[in-house]
């Protein structure tokens, strides 16, 4: 039986973006002019807006304040390594990245960064299985399949939310009761 994958356009401050939702759940958020029957060969694709309505409003908040939790039911598709991998990087808290070998490790496979940049170019979950968290071992930005500028601003917006968080401890010379 064919999976029936239904599909909505939705518009972002950093542009359009593709999402699809299968039986099980969120299954592709791309950015850009997507060829969904590329992306998908297998799959009846059924174009739905008002079903998608409400997630593809989420998911342009979460483009926006890419810091915020916003959780969804997943269809992750992939290799047992690469469902590893999109594991470790939902675990990156926001405002916070980590790199290739990092993720190698976390995972327990320390000598496969190269693999772990493979399975982010993988990755069909766009900001939601946040690859743009993982940088080079020197700290720089790699590669993004949406755009470096895309990985920039996203980083940027969280490393920002991140610095306006309010302070949750206990300020110096105050005992907490």
């Amino acid at each position: 039986m064919t999976p029936v994958i239904r599909f909505a356009v939705g518009q972002s401050s950093l542009g359009p973006f593709v999402a699809a939702l299968s039986e099980r759940g969120l299954s592709l958020v791309e950015f850009g002019d997507v060829d969904l029957k590329a992306r998908l060969p297998d799959a009846d694709l059924v174009e739905d807006t008002t079903a998608l309505g409400e997630t593809v409003e989420k998911l342009a908040r979460l483009i926006d304040h890419p810091e915020t939790d916003a959780e969804f039911a997943l269809d992750l598709q992939g290799s047992p390594f690469e469902l590893k991998v999109w594991q470790a990087l939902r675990e990156i808290p926001a405002g916070t990245t980590a790199t290739y070998g990092e993720i190698a490790h976390r995972i327990g496979s320390p000598r496969e960064a190269r693999e772990v940049g493979e399975a982010c170019a993988n990755n069909r979950l766009a900001v939601v299985v946040p690859c743009h968290r993982v940088t080079k071992k020197d700290g720089s930005i790699a590669g993004y399949r949406w755009g470096f500028l895309r990985k920039r601003t996203l980083l940027q917006r969280e490393q920002q939310a991140r610095l306006l968080r309010p302070f949750e401890g206990v300020p110096h010379g105050m005992e907490s009761t």
